[in-house]
């Protein structure tokens, strides 16, 4: 059978094992969303100036940006679980772009002197242990649905995988985080992320096989 024949015959019947992989999705992400929850408050919390940071730009901007990540991922993994399905990969740049908008506002509102003390910030540790950490059930959630899917980009579906995992685990961390500074975000968010993004497209190559 040709590949493209095997394609379209998944394409009619996308998920002939079960629940379709959009409910599978929504299913994980509750799931995910409730384990990372609990993990958060259970085990780091809120920073203590919680209430007080709402009131500031910065600290508000993160979870946009955070958010703004999962949703434009899991616009993107979705799509993927399915044959002969186009995702819209530019998605992915709407969280960079927004990112980027707040580092042009923090260079040009702060003195130059500030600029490198506010990119290295108090908690990169805290940042590139945090967010894979609490990323990686998320993860798991994420490739499960892969694995259920019929992807015929499984590299890319894990990376997206990993991305929407990083979005949701930031943006508990960003609760937590101390660091405001779009300069900081910009220099460590990503990397936290993109180690799950990286793990994900690894494994989504692996297990997303057809």
């Amino acid at each position: 059978m040709k590949t493209e024949d095997l394609i379209a015959r998944l394409a009619a019947d996308p998920v002939p094992r079960g629940a379709e992989p959009r409910t599978l999705f929504t299913l994980a992400a509750i799931g995910a969303l409730g384990v990372v929850a609990a993990l958060f408050f259970g085990l780091i919390g809120p920073r203590a100036d919680f209430l007080q940071a709402l009131q500031t730009w910065r600290f508000d901007y993160k979870f946009l940006v955070t958010l703004a990540l999962a949703a434009s991922a899991s616009a993107v993994l979705v799509p993927l679980l399915y044959p002969e399905s186009r995702a819209n990969l530019r998605l992915l740049l709407i969280a960079p772009g927004l990112l980027a908008l707040a580092v042009v506002i923090e260079l040009a509102t702060q003195p130059a002197s500030v600029w490198a003390m506010s990119a290295v910030g108090k908690n990169m540790i805290k940042c590139l242990t945090i967010v894979p950490a609490l990323g990686i059930v998320p993860l798991l959630f994420m490739l499960l649905v892969i694995r259920r899917g019929a992807s015929p980009r499984p590299g890319w579906a894990g990376f997206a995988a990993g991305l929407v995992s990083g979005g949701l685990a930031a943006t508990f961390y960003a609760a937590n985080c101390t660091d405001d500074s779009p300069l900081f975000v910009a220099t460590w968010y990503p990397v936290a992320v993109l180690m799950l993004g990286g793990l994900g497209a690894a494994a989504g190559k692996v297990i997303g096989r057809w």
